[in-house]
């Protein structure tokens, strides 16, 4: 008598791996450098995609930057943070802390809310404007807003 259970094409050594969701086809966007924009004029969103959130608010902090004609430099050191971090924030590559987030924010002569609000319009825009989206929601509320929790 055999030690596999009935119908096991395994053996009984080997580890049994159970996907949790299918397998994707990797997406394959292409790599190009992220242009140089004017104060307050983001980037639009890859078609098809929602921002991310890190992405929207590291426009937000470069955009005001570039709006007060200051330096990675200066900003980061009134925000007592690094200059590579601030520089991987501005770009999207890091998600920051909301500590890190109101310093930079104060070093910009902002309050966290203004950040987040500013964000938040951002965001909404870029929304708006992706195309395949969902049918826009109708509204019942006066507010058109989100409601960020950590």
């Amino acid at each position: 008598m055999s030690n596999q259970a009935p119908n096991s094409d395994q053996a009984p050594d080997e580890a049994r791996v159970i996907p949790l969701r299918p397998a994707a086809a990797p997406a394959r966007a292409p790599q190009r450098p992220r242009p140089v924009l004017a104060p307050r004029q983001a980037p639009p969103a890859p078609v098809g995609r929602e921002p991310l959130w890190r992405d929207v608010v590291g426009d937000v902090l470069r955009h005001e930057r570039l709006a007060q004609e200051r330096t990675l430099k200066d900003v980061a050191d009134a925000a007592r943070i690094s200059m590579p971090y601030l520089s991987e924030l501005e770009r999207g590559r890091k998600e920051a802390s909301s500590e890190v987030l109101a310093a930079a924010a104060r070093a910009l002569g902002l309050g966290l809310t203004d950040l987040l609000s500013l964000a938040q319009d951002e965001l909404t825009r870029l929304d708006r404007a992706r195309p395949g989206r969902a049918t826009p929601r109708a509204s019942t509320s006066q507010y058109d807003g989100m409601c960020l929790a950590a």
